[in-house]
């Protein structure tokens, strides 16, 4: 059965971070809570980890994998190019549910991508999250923790339900919200397109200024 740690003290954040870093350094994976549902997280420069994340979601390999970073100032590691708008939606929206999808560098395995050279990035809100973001030098996997096509988890007690022995940890945050996922939104055309509207509404965009078209292709 997965290692369940329940973070509920500063002294058990402490721990339960080091022992995910280690399993995430070494290949492993470990599931956690974001601002939308449990993630699952892994290195995502480690393509045999990712495949291993593939195999646990029994996910189609043709479906690519949105990753989290710790700052904007990570972002020209992972991007081919930052289109100056986007940075300047990163800046308003993260850390939040906005998920942006860029141009992928080469430093990204192609597993992870699905072969399509894009990548979807965002800074999570999640207190958690974001400290585990932190407390690595690599991005990690924020896939929902799901079987897929099967509703994402909520609670740490589902995953537990959904993977037994597939997930190495689970950082229990108690409940997340659940109310939507994040939303995914393509800056690498123009006019840019929203994939997948979630936690940032369309309308919040286009209020932003930054954008002066935006195509809501859901």
């Amino acid at each position: 059965m997965s290692k369940l740690y329940r973070i509920n003290s500063d002294e058990s954040l402490r721990k339960g971070l080091a022992e995910a870093v280690k399993i995430i350094s070494d290949g492993g994976i470990v599931a956690f809570p974001t601002e939308s549902f449990y993630g699952l997280g892994v290195d995502a420069t480690n393509p045999h980890a990712i495949k291993r994340l593939f195999e646990a979601k029994k996910r189609d390999h043709d479906l690519p994998i949105l990753i989290l970073i710790s700052s904007i100032r990570e972002l020209p590691q992972y991007v081919a190019y930052i289109p100056s708008r986007a940075k300047r939606l990163g800046k308003k929206f993260w850390p939040g549910g906005l998920t942006m999808v860029f141009r992928s560098s080469p430093i990204l395995p192609t597993v992870l991508t699905a072969g399509q050279e894009k990548v979807g990035i965002r800074i999570s809100s999640h207190p958690l999250a974001n400290a585990l973001s932190r407390a690595l030098n690599v991005p990690i996997t924020a896939t929902s923790a799901n079987i897929s096509g099967m509703p994402p988890c909520m609670r740490a007690d589902q995953v537990v339900e959904w993977f037994d022995n597939g997930v190495d940890l689970i950082l229990d945050g108690g409940i997340t919200e659940g109310k939507h996922p994040s939303t995914i939104f393509d800056v690498t055309s123009d006019p840019p397109k929203i994939l997948r509207e979630g936690i940032v509404k369309a309308e919040e965009i286009i209020k932003s200024g930054i954008y002066n078209e935006v195509i809501n292709s859901v």
